[in-house]
């Protein structure tokens, strides 16, 4: 299946101006600089101990109007478009946020959150906005970048990802595959001959396990392309938005990781259980 190919030109590099002011005055902008972050108290010292120092908050957004398409009444099938619309609204705010992290010279960012919110400029107005925490390892060897030098992404809490670095691996990227997808609608004479009835609705089930699938093999490709060797913490959402209720949403994301080398493994932290003898009769 085709991955929807991502945003490109001035509308993929474009940073707000109102964004310089606050990063300019970062610990990584500025060696006196404050750093800001979405991390809590027990997150802010794990990190910590994993090597890691944070460096500010990082953002990211795109609003983006949601053409329309039209799906035959009694047919499943992808609808294009608003699959385009959404996958390239939270490319470019997942763009945004990682540029503001390179600004910072950060080695990844942790807790990334990808929402979705609406206005009251009108329904098929959507806002999508993407923020974490940018963080830098403290050793500066840059081995905790993605493969292309760039900071990693990862939406997997503080202590994951201290579990993580301790198993020796790292992240490489927030990945995500999404499928707009026309449920059909069933005919009269369907719904009278199963009225009362056990039975599979087998239209629906294909409908949605193709739906599922187009998402989950995106996101797959996301993985592949961003050089990583798995992804951890797939979770697959569905959501029906504003299409009404035979247009649904299939949103499949995870954390694409790779192995590092044994001298950037964290320290044993685990403890191992023993067992002890008694020698007294």
């Amino acid at each position: 299946m085709p991955l929807f190919a991502k945003p490109s030109g001035a509308s993929a590099t474009w940073e707000p101006q109102a964004a310089d002011g606050r990063l300019a005055q970062t610990a990584g902008a500025d060696p006196a600089g404050v750093f800001t972050s979405d991390l809590s108290v027990s997150e802010y010292v794990l990190l910590g101990e994993a090597g890691f120092e944070p460096l500010g908050f990082v953002v990211g957004s795109s609003i983006y109007h949601v053409g329309l398409q039209v799906g035959r009444w009694s047919q499943n099938q992808e609808l294009q478009v608003l699959t385009q619309a959404m996958y390239s609204a939270r490319e470019l705010a997942m763009a945004r946020m990682r540029a503001e992290a390179d600004h910072l010279g950060a080695d990844g960012i942790v807790g990334v959150l990808l929402r979705m919110q609406m206005y009251a400029w009108g329904q098929d107005v959507l806002e999508f906005v993407a923020t974490g925490t940018a963080v830098k390892a403290m050793a500066g060897t840059g081995a905790h970048r993605a493969p292309d030098g760039r900071a990693f992404t990862s939406d997997l809490s503080a202590q994951d990802f201290f579990r993580l670095l301790a198993a020796g691996a790292v992240p490489v990227a927030f990945v995500l595959g999404t499928c707009v997808y026309h449920i059909a609608h069933q005919s009269v004479m369907q719904t009278i001959r199963q009225a009362g009835q056990n039975q599979e609705m087998v239209q629906f089930t294909q409908g949605v396990y193709e739906a599922r699938e187009l998402a989950l093999v995106r996101m797959q490709a996301e993985a592949h392309e961003a050089k990583s060797s798995g992804i951890v913490g797939v979770t697959v959402a569905v959501a029906n938005h504003v299409w009404g209720a035979h247009a649904t949403e299939f949103l499949a994301t995870g954390t694409a990781i790779r192995r590092l080398s044994e001298e950037h493994r964290l320290p044993e932290t685990s403890p191992k259980p023993t067992f002890t003898l008694g020698l007294d009769r």
